[in-house]
């Protein structure tokens, strides 16, 4: 598909772009989202994700399929548009998936109220590198589509499983399911001594850690061993070494 040359801040593309990097609402009204960066796009082409348009300021090295629009502007309307300090040479947008109705829960990492968008993205990465099969949002948490998100995702919200629950759907899902909490209980068990492969596990945010309703579905608490001197971890980090161990037997089964 031919380029179409966009030149004014006031185009109706770019205007549609800008707010898709801007609002969380716009997003869940036109159903998709704002990425950027060519190294995104590729991936974006490599894992079949739904591209809807490109704007570009140079020639792009790859093949696009045929359904997506390309524009082309100059870098500083690409700067304009995007939502980030600093824009790379593409932006593009992306169809969200459908809300799966089934997700499976064994193995599921949980976040709750985790409100930066770049924990939220590394922690999509990390899932995905270590076999996670499902990163559920619960609370007030980072929208998962939020383009700072996409961005520490390195490409992993193309390919991950990741929805957003209510704390009803999860109370459902626990009836079957154990379901853990990362937190400093006395009574919290060696997060090593457990077999969270078959269970989920909620991680909270740093300052607060999980709510007591959620804390109240939960079968037990774990905790990440660690020195005297340390009191805690970043959430990233900690989500981190908990899916680790949530995933180390597939990995190994995987070697």
């Amino acid at each position: 598909m031919p380029e179409t040359l966009i030149t004014s801040r006031k185009n109706q593309r770019l205007c549609h772009l800008k707010k898709l990097g801007a609002s969380a609402d716009y997003r869940r009204e036109r159903g998709e989202y704002l990425c950027d960066g060519l190294k995104l796009l590729e991936e974006a082409v490599k894992w079949g994700a739904d591209i809807r348009e490109v704007l570009t300021c140079e020639p792009l090295p790859l093949e696009l399929p045929s359904s997506v629009r390309v524009y082309r502007a100059s870098r500083e309307l690409i700067a304009f548009a995007s939502p980030l300090k600093t824009a790379q040479t593409v932006l593009f947008s992306v169809e969200m998936p459908a809300r799966e109705e089934r997700v499976g829960f064994a193995g599921a990492v949980i976040l709750e109220n985790l409100q930066d968008p770049g924990n939220v993205g590394t922690i999509l990465r990390t899932a995905n590198a270590f076999g996670i099969p499902a990163v559920i949002l619960t609370g007030d948490c980072a929208d998962l589509y939020n383009p700072k998100t996409v961005r520490a995702s390195m490409g992993a919200v193309f390919r991950q499983r990741a929805v957003t629950m209510t704390l009803d759907e999860l109370a459902a899902l626990s009836k079957t399911t154990p379901l853990y909490g990362a937190a400093l209980h006395r009574d919290s068990q060696d997060l090593r001594t457990l077999p969270l492969d078959s269970a989920a596990v909620a991680v909270g945010n740093e300052g607060t850690g999980l709510s007591e309703a959620l804390l109240a579905l939960c079968a037990g608490t774990v905790l990440i061993p660690m020195t005297a001197q340390c009191e805690s971890l970043n959430a990233a980090v900690a989500a981190s070494v908990i899916m680790w161990e949530m995933g180390k037997r597939t990995l190994a089964r995987k070697s």
